[in-house]
């Protein structure tokens, strides 16, 4: 920790009625340090620099020399808290005149002269070093520091990233922090990000309530709102509608919301709402009959229902500016001088003299990857490696090699097809229980569980690389992994590299058991796992990469693979039929209100007057058909992994593209079962769908995907740059057989999933006709009809959340 003002003066004052020496306090103050953080480590070695050149001069020695000495101190600590925080002192001028002036030179002629005692020169000299420690103290750690305690949010680093783009230093600690320890870390604000549970569950996270008790300004998100709202005797529950996407609030005027107008569009998250608003507090938003914010402006505590840290809440970054600066009072003044360099350092510290096998892709986390290690470590110190998965995209790999080979990094290339379509690996037999018995898995050819699939992939990657270290005559112990993981992808896998408590939302191949294994055994070295999709762009910028690298749309590690809904049967729960019948009333609410349908008020209760306004006008336009699709697909809603249905949307005429995203966004809050929407090309939808084309992961399925793929990606290659990612995914559904012919269902369907995204947290499709053109998507539709053994091509209009942007 570092101390307070009061403590610093205590010891100041001590040291000044005892002949102890300067070295003496300059080594207990920087022991007290946190020594995790970047700035105080500067700080650290500033101190202890300045203790190298003052050792053995005492408070009590009064020579010429030692005063000017004592002087030269004085301006180093001046200099080092300017270093960590330029223009933090800002008194910098008239401090100097008053340490040579006043404090020192008049003192010393005082003394000289028999005016003074030198217990008054010592008391003096203590205030100045008081003055100027302060400094160095409030520049390391305490201006700019905000705690931030993890309920289990999937955006909790998207927070702290968020904080730190506005030049405000933040740590990320569990959410039971005892309150004393923030206080006397000299912590300035706390944000409580969200969470998947609730404030009543019995496995609910626990925290210290005192955190709202200390005098320290609070932001509470989602969670982190109920539980202040909870604790000053207010009351939560979860109602039948929940909000997941973007949606309009009206917000009230506050510190909070300054400077922002009173409609607000904001991504909401949650299925608990408060029912009764806490002693003090007030309403600052809502979003129908949602309670969307309170604040005590008394206490400086607010709390959010909302995510301000993300994208989809387009004014977030100011709510969190005005939190930071307004409501607490903090300067911005941290800033990285460059993460390029600690990513170097770090690469150096870990590895040593020992050499790198990395795994590249030719996607930009790899790349980037690549060219830091390149950088870092001698050239025989890398050993790169592609692994040709067989679920590339078409002339993937020689791309990649190509690439590579311009920026000077030399690949080793694998073709290990059959090791991965032949692969296994061991799984719990009971999910919930990690610990349980294990179980051996199906081939990956005849796996259809999308976990099981990434955790194969994973695996097999890891055990190909050992091949790979046995074949050069390396030792393991030598050879590290080398990864581009994101924290994104620590963040969705719930790696406890990010948080203790966070939902799995799927595991990423490059954090399976086997990755986290050697982990934990210190073998594996990941440079970029605190940046973000956009952040690592940006470095990669500055390592001077071409534009076609740091640009280039993402593409998942495990490849085609997780783009194949691989199944054997129809996914059709008990909620299926129900959950068919309510978005068929959403879909044609006009004539359904003629019809007086019975579960029309389960439609009702959940949407405002405004809304069913909307639903009568778009299903008054033209004829709609809604059609429940019997698969699954992966999405995060309410801060947990949700793994459900998909709703189709087709038309007797072309759409309106806006009326399909209302319905997209609609769908999902009313029918909690469902994450997904999409738009189906080719006519209204007469059949329904009570079967499946079995699919594996077999050479004819990848060759129809991959040749899709290839098709849907020339058609729109001239919108990458306001395309961030478009996954082509390829699912079991054989539409338009008349079930009274029985025709076996034998074809596949293709979505076409335009995202776009800054955080890669969250996102939104893109709409045709604004960020992409009707006739482009046209144009992709034609072309992947070609393609044989295709039966219709769907759009993706889902926001993540609820839906993600992969659907495995």
């Amino acid at each position: 920790m570092v101390w307070g003002n009061d403590a610093i003066k205590s010891e100041m004052n001590r040291l000044g009625k005892n002949p102890l020496n300067l070295e003496q306090f300059l080594v207990k103050y920087k022991e007290t340090l946190h020594a995790q953080n970047y700035h105080a480590l500067v700080a650290k070695y500033a101190l202890s620099q300045i203790y190298g050149n003052a050792k053995g001069y005492h408070l009590s020695d009064l020579t010429d020399g030692i005063i000017e000495r004592k002087i030269d101190i004085c301006h180093e600590l001046l200099e080092v808290a300017d270093e960590l925080a330029p223009g933090y002192t800002t008194l910098r001028g008239s401090l100097l005149y008053d340490l040579q002036a006043t404090m020192v030179v008049q003192a010393k002629q005082e003394f000289n002269n028999g005016k003074i005692t030198k217990q008054a020169v010592q008391e003096t000299l203590t205030e100045c070093m008081f003055h100027l420690i302060k400094c160095v103290a409030g520049a390391a750690q305490c201006t700019t520091q905000v705690s931030k305690g993890n309920a289990g949010a999937q955006y909790g680093k998207v927070i702290d990233r968020k904080v730190r783009e506005l030049c405000v230093e933040s740590d990320i600690l569990p959410l039971d922090t005892p309150a004393f320890n923030i206080k006397e870390n000299g912590y300035r604000a706390i944000i409580i990000s969200g969470g998947p549970n609730s404030v009543y569950a019995e496995d609910a996270p626990r925290y210290d309530a005192d955190i709202f008790r200390i005098g320290i300004p609070v932001l509470g998100i989602c969670y982190g709102m109920q539980m202040m709202n909870k604790e000053f005797g207010g009351t939560v529950v979860r109602k039948d509608g929940r909000e997941d996407g973007q949606f309009s609030v009206e917000v009230s005027k506050c510190l909070l919301f300054k400077g922002l107008d009173k409609m607000q569009t904001v991504l909401l998250t949650h299925g608990d709402s408060i029912e009764k608003i806490a002693e003090n507090f007030r309403q600052i938003a809502h979003s129908g009959s949602f309670v969307a914010g309170i604040c005590n402006e008394k206490l400086r505590l607010y709390g959010l229902q909302f995510h301000p840290e993300v994208d989809l809440t387009t004014n977030g970054k100011v709510m969190l500016r005005n939190f930071l600066f307004d409501v607490v009072g903090l300067t911005g003044n941290y800033t990285i001088q460059s993460r390029q360099a600690e990513c170097i350092k770090y690469i150096k510290e870990t590895v040593g003299s020992n050499k790198v096998l990395l795994l590249v892709s030719g996607g930009v986390d790899s790349t980037v990857c690549a060219a830091l290690l390149h950088k870092a470590l001698r050239e025989d110190q890398v050993i790169a490696l592609h692994i040709d998965n067989g679920f590339m995209r078409k002339n993937e790999s020689a791309r990649v090699e190509q690439s590579l080979q311009k920026i000077g990094l030399h690949l080793k290339v694998i073709n290990a097809a059959y090791q991965f379509t032949e692969g296994t690996t061991i799984v719990p037999l009971d999910k919930r229980e990690p610990n349980s018995r294990t179980r051996v898995t199906k081939m990956l050819c005849m796996t259809t569980d999308p976990e099981e699939k990434r955790k194969i992939i994973g695996d097999v990657f890891v055990k190909i690389s050992d091949d790979i270290v046995a074949e050069l005559n390396l030792k393991p112990e030598e050879v590290f992994l080398g990864q581009g993981t994101l924290r994104p992808d620590l963040i969705e896998s719930a790696s406890s590299l990010v948080s203790s408590k966070a939902e799995t939302i799927k595991t990423h191949h490059n954090d399976s058991e086997l990755v986290r294994k050697l982990r934990a055994e210190g073998r594996v070295v990941e440079p970029l796992k605190d940046f973000h999709k956009d952040e690592v762009r940006a470095l990669g910028r500055e390592l001077g990469l071409p534009t076609e690298l740091v640009m280039r749309h993402p593409f998942p590690g495990p490849g085609l693979a997780i783009r194949v809904l691989c199944a054997e049967e129809p996914y059709m729960e008990r909620d299926f039929s129900e959950t068919q019948v309510l978005v068929k009333i959403m879909v044609e609410f006009d004539q359904m209100l003629q019809k007086k349908h019975a579960l029309l008020n389960r439609v009702e209760g959940v949407t405002s007057d405004e809304e069913r306004s909307e639903l009568r006008k778009i299903s008054s336009k033209q004829r709609l058909a809604a059609t429940l699709l019997p698969i699954r697909s992966v999405g995060v809603q309410g801060d947990c992994r949700s793994y459900s249905y998909v709703a189709g949307i087709s038309s007797e005429k072309d759409p309106d593209w806006d009326d399909m995203i209302f319905l997209a966004r609609l769908i999902p809050r009313v029918c909690h079962n469902v994450n997904r929407v999409c738009y189906i090309f080719g006519g209204l939808v007469k059949e329904s769908i009570p079967d499946l084309t079995p699919t594996y992961l077999t050479g004819n399925v990848l060759s129809t995907l991959r040749q899709a793929d290839h098709l849907a990606t020339q058609s729109y290659s001239g919108y990458s740059g306001v395309i961030t990612q478009m996954p082509i995914i390829l699912l079991p559904i054989h539409f338009d057989r008349d079930q009274a012919m029985r025709i076996p269902s034998c074809q596949r369907s293709v979505v076409l999933r335009p995202f776009c995204t800054q955080d890669f947290m969250t996102g939104v499709p893109a709409i045709p006709g604004k960020q992409i053109p009707v006739d482009v998507v046209s144009r992709m539709v034609v072309e992947v009809l070609t393609v044989p053994g295709i039966s219709r091509v769907l759009y993706d209009l889902t926001s993540k959340p609820p839906g993600t942007t992969e659907w495995e």
